[in-house]
């Protein structure tokens, strides 16, 4: 298993795990006339856009590459509420990879990215009600720090929950 920084050409895979991932992460918990209106061909150009402009190590896509080809990715970016604190905007691997360490992988190449970048702070929204994604992150020493949201996915209201972490 490889973790290396996403160039273009990866932008079809990304977007074949991030669609997967969400159609299998989310299934009852975001609307699924939502879930299966989701395709790779759409989401492919938005992550090019992404991964074209990103100034590392300041903002990136990290990739999760085995022999069969991208497995998992991650994407940070500065937040919009302060400059010194990274977001990690998603976190997703393909299903047949949960439970194998490759999202704890991902998540430590993130931080120490987001630490040589200088952020003093790392962020992520959760949805509330994904039980899984918020064992993984409070595991990874990840804490809810009071501040909500509601999102309005699929025409339904889903919580959201920001989960901190300082970093260096």
């Amino acid at each position: 298993m490889q973790i290396r920084q996403a160039g273009p050409d990866d932008a079809s895979a990304v977007a074949g795990v991030h669609v997967r991932s969400w159609q299998v992460a989310f299934a009852g918990l975001v609307p699924q006339h939502y879930l299966d209106a989701m395709d790779p061909s759409h989401e492919e150009p938005g992550w090019k856009s992404r991964i074209a402009a990103a100034q590392w190590p300041s903002t990136g896509v990290l990739v999760a590459e085995a022999e069969a080809g991208i497995v998992g990715f991650t994407s940070f970016s500065a937040s919009e509420e302060s400059s010194a604190i990274a977001e990690i905007g998603m976190l997703y691997t393909m299903p047949e990879a949960w439970g194998t360490g490759l999202g704890k992988q991902l998540m430590a190449a993130a931080m120490t990215t987001l630490g040589q970048a200088d952020y003093a702070q790392a962020v992520l929204w959760v949805l509330e009600d994904n039980k899984r994604a918020r064992r993984f992150y409070e595991a990874a020493g990840w804490r809810p720090d009071g501040a909500a949201v509601v999102d309005t996915t699929g025409g339904a209201a889903l919580n959201k929950l920001r989960y901190g972490h300082p970093l260096g």
